[in-house]
């Protein structure tokens, strides 16, 4: 499933409140503990974040203290005691055999030792696969028959829905439109290699004045400088989305039209500003363009909670009207 296939089933879960629980599987860098994050925020959740693999047996049992002649096992503090919230166990096929077999008992009992999971908490853990090369351990059968497994992919409209929300730099999510192949590609010879968390790291470092190098290893921080320098060619955006662009050309290479279109996605900040560039690009691409550019305009104005001012400038312009029925569709979730 796709990172918001992803997102939507954890929601649908809480929804329903189905306490099952979740083994969210996929490649380093995706964004599986930041899909839980968000989803707690959503829903105003806590989350507690647990590394099993960073622990010890009596980390999470807790402390035997006597009591009467009889030993009582003091539960540690970071495990939830009350109310509703998330519990969850990334990295968990890093821990060492020993405490996945804790793990066992916490997820089929939801309880350890004399500790209880609260009723409202859901129990959720991540991990990476055998073939992404990390340092894990075998998930045991019994263990792994306890939960749902949901194995996430690498897709670049999921990443675009989360660079929508003004996280990711123009100029790095137009250069991922035009070589989207450079948003997953792990290398494990060198330490620093393209994910959508390299990228998101590697925004902060562009907005900073800084090169991406560090963040996403040589080859791809080569093309992303390239890629850079070509925005010095591309025509006024600023001009265009607000209706003086009608002297303006559109470019004719294919990675500055990307970063057109995705620059003026970016830049339209209300449904005037996104009708300007509608209309532009009307008079000056094509349809495959047209239809690029409307499509991530519905979506992000979608997130925005601009898709009503949207729909009521659409009714003075049929061209804008046809867009907003074809393209619906596209981005219907």
């Amino acid at each position: 499933m796709t990172p918001a296939d992803l997102q939507h089933f954890l929601h649908n879960l809480i929804a329903q409140d189905l306490h099952l629980s979740v083994m969210i599987w996929g490649a380093p860098g995706i964004g599986k503990s930041s899909i839980v994050a968000q989803v707690a925020d959503t829903h105003q959740f806590p989350l507690i974040d647990v590394r099993l693999s960073q622990l010890a047996p009596t980390d999470l049992r807790g402390l035997p203290v006597a009591e009467n002649g009889v030993s009582r096992w003091y539960p540690p503090e970071f495990l939830p005691i009350e109310g509703a919230g998330i519990l969850f166990l990334d990295e968990l096929n890093l821990a060492p055999p020993i405490m996945q077999g804790m793990a066992q008992q916490l997820i089929l009992d939801r309880k350890v030792g004399s500790y209880e999971v609260p009723d409202g908490w859901f129990i959720w853990a991540a991990g990476n696969r055998k073939e992404d090369r990390a340092a894990i351990f075998d998930m045991p059968t019994p263990l792994a028959n306890r939960f749902l497994h949901l194995e996430v992919r690498v897709d670049f409209e999921s990443f675009k829905r989360f660079a929508f929300s003004g996280r990711i730099h123009e100029q790095v999510l137009a250069f991922l439109a035009f070589r989207t192949e450079l948003l997953h590609k792990m290398d494990t010879v060198r330490p620093a290699w393209p994910s959508p968390r390299s990228w998101e790291m590697a925004s902060r470092l562009h907005r900073a004045g800084l090169s991406v190098t560090p963040a996403v290893g040589e080859a791809a921080g080569a093309e992303f400088a390239t890629f850079v320098r070509l925005y010095e060619t591309l025509p006024d955006l600023d001009a265009i989305i607000r209706g003086d662009g009608e002297h303006l050309a559109v470019p004719t290479e294919a990675s500055a039209r990307y970063a057109t279109v995705i620059g003026l996605v970016v830049r339209a900040e209300n449904a005037t500003q996104g009708y300007h560039a509608f209309a532009w690009l009307s008079e000056q691409a094509g349809a495959e363009w047209i239809q690029l550019f409307a499509t991530d305009l519905i979506r992000a104005f979608r997130q925005r909670g601009l898709l009503g001012e949207l729909a009521h400038l659409a009714q003075k312009d049929v061209r804008l009207q046809q867009a907003m029925r074809t393209y619906m569709g596209l981005v219907g979730r």
